[in-house]
C-alpha cells in the first residue's frame, strides 16, 4: 500500500513552530531541532510526515502564498542547504517531507510577473490574465477573495491584470503551455532533491474560463461581496483535469511513488463531492482535503453523514482523508469547547482521526489542545484580519506561536515573537504534557502507536454505524482476519449502545478514560449493548 495513504501528516506552520535565531520567526534550522519530538525516538509523536507551509523567498504580503522565488528558500527561514538538511534528518527518522505548492497565482515581485507587465509586448505577457478595459472599467465582474475587484489597473500598459486573491497575487494563465512546463520543471527540481510530495494551494482555481465571462450571483448569500457569486467561470473549469492528470504522470514516474494533496476552494459549507472529482479514477489527485469536518457541529450524526457521503462519492478508486484544524480554520479544540467536557471532546476527536478509514492531516500543536487566540488589531498580521476585523479577526488566532515550554518566551525564541506568545503556556505546553501520561498529547502518541501496530486500521475496510439515539458513532475496521473496533460517544451523558453480535470485542485497546477491562464496560451480552461513559472513545481488538 502505498505510503501516504497509511501516514499521519503533521502540518507546521513554519513562522510559528521554532526560531533557531532569536529573531521572533520560526525557521527550518528550528524545525531540525525539533524533529525528535515528531518522530525517531521513544518519545516522540510518531507522525510519518511533515506538509510544510511556504518556505520560498516571498514578500510575505500573504506571508508566503504569494511565491517570488520557486526554487529558493526565504532567508527568514534559512537556505537551500538547510532544507537539503533538513530532508537528510527527516527522512532518518522515517519521516517524509510535503512542500506547499502555491501556482495559481505569484507574488507580483516574481520576474515572471515583473517581466509580464513590462510591455503589452513582453514576451511572458501571456503568463499571466491581462485584459484591456471594458468601457473604462474591469473586464468583467470577477472579486478578489480577500475583498475588492479581482482586477487591477496597470498604468503602465493601460490593461487590466486578474488576481483571485492580493492585488500582490497575480494568477498565472494555465491556459499557456509555457506556464504549465515551467511549473513541471520546477516541481521536477524538488522532487529529485527527494521532496516526498506537494500540497497543491487552491488547485481548482488555476484555469479561468476562456471568455471571461461574468459570473452570476446569489440572492441574498454569505457576509462577503464574494460570497454572493456563482463562481462558476472564475473555478472549477473542466480544463483542470487534463493538467492534474499530466501532473500525476509526472509523479508517479519516480520509482519511489510522490504524492500531491489538493486543497479544494468552494463555498462554505461546502460538499464532500467537489473534492472527489478532482481525484478522477486515481488518476488525478492522490488526495483532495475533505474539509466537511471544520464545519461539523459535535453531533455524530454530522461526522456519519460526512464520512458516508465522502466514501461514497470516492468510490472505490480513491482514498479519503479528514482533517479537523488547519491554518486558515479556527482551532478545532476551540469550536468544540464546552467547560469541563472540552479535553474529553478532544481526546474523542483524535481517536476518531487517527482511526477512520483515510488519511489523517493534524496541525501543529492539535496534540496539546492548543486553543485558537485572539489577536488585538494592533498586532494582526494577517491581510484578511487587517480588512476585515473586527468582522472577521483572520487567521492569526490559528497561526500562535508553539508552546514549548511556560517559560516567558514559551519556548519558541529569544527575542520578540512575530505574533503574541501563547496566553496559556503555563497549562497547555510540550514540556508539561510529556510529564503527564493522562494528558491529551500521550492519547495522540498512544492512537497513533496503536494505528502503526494495526493494518486494520492504517488500511481496513470500514463499516460504519449509528446508534438509534444518534448519540454513537461507532465502526469496524478490518483487514484480513484483524478486526478493530471503535466507539464513539458524542454524549455528555452515559449512553448504551448496541452492536452486531458477530462483532467479537477481544481487548480494550484504548479508552479515553483509562478503562483498561471490559467488564468496566459493563457489556451486556445478552443483547449486545456497551455501556459508555460520556464522550468516551473506546477501541477494542479482536
Amino acid at each position: 500500500m502505498a505510503w501516504w495513504k497509511e501516514a499521519v501528516i503533521y502540518q507546521i506552520y513554519p513562522r510559528s513552530f521554532q526560531d533557531s535565531n532569536g529573531d521572533g520567526i520560526g525557521d527550518l534550522e528550528g524545525i531540525i531541532q525539533r524533529l525528535d519530538y515528531l518522530a525517531g525516538s521513544k518519545d516522540s509523536l510518531g507522525i510519518d510526515a511533515i506538509w510544510l507551509s511556504p518556505v520560498y523567498p516571498s514578500p510575505m504580503f500573504d506571508f508566503g502564498y504569494d511565491i517570488s522565488n520557486y526554487e529558493e528558500i526565504d532567508p527568514v527561514y534559512g537556505d537551500i542547504q538547510t532544507f537539503k538538511r533538513l530532508l537528510k534528518e527527516a527522512h532518518k527518522r522515517g519521516i517524509r517531507i510535503i512542500m506547499d505548492l502555491v501556482v495559481n497565482h505569484t507574488s507580483h515581485l516574481h520576474p515572471w510577473f515583473i517581466e509580464s507587465r513590462s510591455s503589452v509586448n513582453s514576451p511572458k505577457r501571456d503568463w499571466y490574465i491581462w485584459k484591456e478595459p471594458n468601457h473604462n472599467g474591469p473586464p468583467n465582474n470577477w472579486l478578489g477573495a480577500f475583498g475588492g475587484s479581482g482586477w487591477e489597473y496597470d498604468k503602465r500598459t493601460g490593461e487590466y491584470y486578474f488576481h483571485s486573491f492580493l492585488k500582490e497575487q497575480p494568477d498565472l494563465n494555465w491556459r499557456n503551455p509555457d506556464v504549465e512546463d515551467a511549473i513541471f520543471r520546477m516541481m521536477k527540481y524538488w522532487l529529485d532533491m527527494g521532496v516526498d510530495g506537494f500540497r497543491l494551494d487552491v488547485v481548482n482555481l488555476y484555469v479561468k474560463d476562456e471568455f471571461l465571462r461574468n459570473n452570476a450571483s446569489y440572492f441574498m448569500k454569505g457576509p462577503r461581496p464574494y460570497d454572493k457569486q456563482v463562481h462558476a467561470y472564475d473555478r472549477d473549469r473542466p480544463e483542470m483535469h487534463g493538467i492534474l492528470r499530466r501532473m500525476r504522470k509526472l509523479l508517479d514516474s519516480y520509482d519511489e511513488k510522490r504524492m500531491f494533496v489538493g486543497e479544494i476552494m468552494q463555498d462554505f459549507p461546502g460538499n464532500v463531492l467537489l473534492p472527489a472529482t478532482y481525484c478522477g479514477r486515481n488518476d488525478e489527485l492522490h488526495l483532495a482535503f475533505n474539509f466537511m469536518f471544520l464545519f461539523s457541529p459535535w453531533k455524530a450524526e454530522r461526522f456519519y453523514q460526512i464520512v458516508k457521503d465522502f466514501e461514497s462519492a470516492l468510490g472505490e478508486d480513491n482514498w479519503p482523508n479528514y482533517t479537523l484544524s488547519n491554518h486558515d480554520f479556527p482551532r478545532h479544540i476551540t469550536r468544540y469547547e464546552k467547560g469541563a467536557d472540552t479535553i474529553a471532546r478532544a481526546k474523542l476527536a483524535a481517536c476518531m482521526m487517527l482511526t477512520l478509514r483515510g488519511t489523517p492531516f493534524l496541525y501543529y500543536g492539535e496534540e496539546i489542545g492548543m486553543k485558537r487566540q485572539k489577536v488585538s488589531y494592533n498586532k494582526i498580521q494577517d491581510p484578511v484580519g487587517k480588512r476585515y476585523w473586527p468582522f472577521h479577526p483572520g487567521r492569526d488566532p490559528e497561526r500562535i506561536p508553539m508552546p514549548w515550554d511556560g517559560s516567558e518566551s514559551t519556548g519558541f525564541t529569544t527575542g520578540k515573537a512575530w505574533l503574541p506568545l501563547y496566553e496559556e503556556k503555563n497549562i497547555v505546553n510540550v514540556e508539561k504534557q510529556k510529564e503527564d501520561p493522562n494528558s491529551l498529547f500521550f492519547t495522540y502518541k498512544k492512537l497513533i502507536q496503536i494505528r502503526k501496530d494495526r493494518k486494520s486500521l492504517r488500511k481496513g475496510k470500514l463499516k460504519i454505524l449509528l446508534s438509534a439515539d444518534k448519540q454513537v458513532l461507532y465502526y469496524r475496521r478490518r483487514d484480513g482476519k484483524e478486526e478493530t473496533y471503535v466507539f464513539l460517544n458524542f454524549s455528555s451523558k452515559p449512553v448504551s449502545v448496541s452492536y452486531p453480535r458477530k462483532w467479537i470485542l477481544n481487548e480494550i485497546l484504548f479508552s479515553s478514560n483509562n478503562r483498561i477491562s471490559s467488564h468496566e464496560l459493563e457489556k451486556e451480552l445478552d443483547t449486545g449493548g456497551l455501556l459508555l461513559l460520556p464522550n468516551e472513545a473506546v477501541i477494542f481488538g479482536k
